[in-house]
């Protein structure tokens, strides 16, 4: 940082008389240069720094002590957002008005005193202006005859453990979003028309598992065939490393529109090593730690203190979410949602007073100490070709099951598509009693899915192995015929829903050929019936209405 005379450089002989007059000393240099060194020199003084320190008003000493305890620099844009501005005036109106007497803010009382300046410092986020103490000066204060006090240790946490009542209800930690990734991958590599759940997207394509939505088939097998310990540290190193992952612009209650950019990783790091700080296993509570961050650190995430070029707006009314008066519900949300991020990777685990009601405490995970779960259950398969593969059937193996059958609740995909215990899930097969239980998923071999499978190069081989040797109870014999045969002869039986036109008299079918409805008509079903093709019952109908008969519909017209 510039010493005191450089930060003193610009400043005329009125202003340099202001800062000796406050100081209790006079200058008797009139020329300006001459006034600088003399004012320098006469500052640097120890006891008189110590003296004019105890003279500060409280709010004054804050301001000193937080730029200590900051290492004599504090972005502008926060330092006068908690301390005020200074007012911008010629030497004309300084002279008349008379601020220093009548200071508007702290940062005035401190700025005529010569104690801060104002000066733009190269950072990792590039050049940003700061309020500091000059060199010297700083020196002399940190040595202790300033008379501020210490800066807080490293290892000091934010915040307080939580009480009884915030940890009540507990959401513990798991391992559910390795089951999420292989169902999204699947799902993706079957090209289904899906709404995928965009944290988890973003977070494969980080990893390497995705390219542009398609998975890539080495990096695939080689995260579904690790053990579940290393899959999940697989998605926290890549999320720990990752540039593209952001945070903010996934919070869910907030849009980000244009074309600014944030620094994710390093806003991620931060955080991270705020959280070192915080005993493992030790509950703690949410809210003191948002709140110390915002008076501590607040602007965290903002490269020099900016909230107004970041155009972000509240979801749930589309209302811009500009200023410092915002933090809570931009910088605050994002703290939030990094805990719940944290608990999706299974590193945390999060209470509330009650079910239902939002988090107030965390507990954080050693993730090395807790014991490692196994791929080792089997799966349940039917005669009918209903395949059931509890969660913790290998992962490579349902990804591939997946791939060949129907899947019974597609609707789920996006979110994590794993079946919870509900009513639906309680139906019996009772030929097999197999009952169907939490965390299980469900599929169906069919002949559409069977073609789709042939399709990506997959055989009806490879399928029965797969069974063979991941079944619970092995394949039904009539199982094995009937995917051996459909690999021989394809689909042999069809069942269809159609729509049947039955008249009285064979005449009267044999005029509707003649009428320009003929080609709306399909296969006959004998001298009174035909069928009438997908989409055009309403046409017939008119038809026949044109030739004078009234004809009567049982069924709805599906659309066209």
């Amino acid at each position: 940082m510039p010493d005191l005379l450089h930060s003193i450089l610009k400043q005329d002989i009125g202003h340099l008389r202001i800062v000796a007059g406050l100081w209790g000393i006079e200058l008797d240099s009139n020329d300006e240069d001459s006034a600088r060194e003399e004012l320098s020199a006469s500052l640097l003084d120890p006891e008189l720094v110590a003296e004019l320190i105890d003279s500060f008003t409280p709010q004054a000493r804050e301001a000193l002590t937080m730029l200590t305890n900051a290492e004599g620099r504090i972005p502008w844009a926060t330092f006068v957002r908690q301390f005020g501005d200074i007012r911008e005036m010629g030497a004309g109106k300084r002279d008349r008005e008379r601020p220093h007497l009548r200071p508007a803010s702290t940062s005035e009382y401190l700025f005529y005193r010569a104690l801060i300046a104002r000066a733009f410092f190269d950072t990792d986020k590039g050049p940003q202006e700061f309020a500091y103490i000059p060199d010297d000066l700083f020196s002399m204060i940190q040595s202790g005859r300033g008379g501020s006090r210490s800066a807080p240790t490293k290892d000091e946490p934010l915040g307080r453990g939580a009480t009884p009542g915030e940890k009540n209800h507990i959401l513990p930690a798991d391992d559910h979003i390795l089951d999420d990734a292989t169902t999204l991958l699947a799902a993706l590599r079957l090209g289904k028309e899906i709404s995928p759940d965009p944290k988890l997207l973003s977070l494969l394509q980080t990893a390497g598992l995705l390219k542009k939505n398609t998975p890539q088939a080495e990096a695939v097998r080689k995260f579904l065939e690790a053990s579940r310990a290393d899959a999940l540290q697989m998605l926290i190193n890549a999320w720990q490393k990752s540039e593209s992952f952001n945070e903010l612009r996934l919070i869910p209650s907030l849009i980000c529109e244009g074309e600014w950019k944030n620094q994710p990783q390093v806003t991620r790091e931060f955080l991270l090593n705020l959280l070192d700080a915080i005993p493992a296993d030790k509950w703690w509570s949410l809210i003191p730690f948002v709140r110390d961050i915002k008076q501590k650190f607040p602007d965290f995430q903002r490269p020099a203190g900016d909230y107004d070029s970041w155009f972000i707006k509240r979801e749930t009314d589309g209302q811009y979410l500009r200023g410092f008066a915002h933090w809570d519900e931009v910088d605050g949300a994002l703290i939030r949602y990094f805990t719940d991020i944290l608990h999706w990777l299974g590193m945390v685990e999060l209470a509330s007073p009650d079910e239902g009601k939002d988090v107030t405490a965390f507990r954080l995970l050693n993730i090395k100490n807790l014991k490692p779960k196994v791929e080792d259950a089997k799966l349940h398969v039917t005669s009918q070709g209903k395949i059931v593969a509890p969660r913790f059937v290998p992962r490579a193996v349902r990804y591939q099951v997946a791939r060949f059958c129907e899947w019974e609740d597609d609707g789920r995909v996006g979110g994590g598509s794993r079946y919870v215990h509900s009513p639906r899930s309680e139906l019996l097969d009772q030929r097999r009693h197999i009952e169907t239980k939490p965390d299980e998923y469900k599929y169906h071999i069919t002949p559409h899915s069977l073609t789709k499978a042939t399709e990506q190069g997959l055989k009806v081989e490879q399928l029965l192995a797969l069974l063979a040797k991941h079944a619970d109870a092995g394949i039904p014999p009539v199982l094995v015929k009937a995917l051996k045969r459909w690999e021989v002869n394809g689909t042999e039986a069809r069942a269809e829903t159609q729509v049947v036109l039955k008249v009285s008299r064979p005449e009267v079918l044999e005029e509707l050929r003649k009428s320009k409805a003929a080609r709306f008509l399909g296969e006959p079903l004998g001298p009174t019936s035909v069928i009438i093709k997908a989409g055009a019952q309403s046409k017939v109908m008119d038809a026949l209405a044109e030739m004078g008969l009234l004809a009567e519909g049982d069924v709805n017209e599906p659309p066209l």
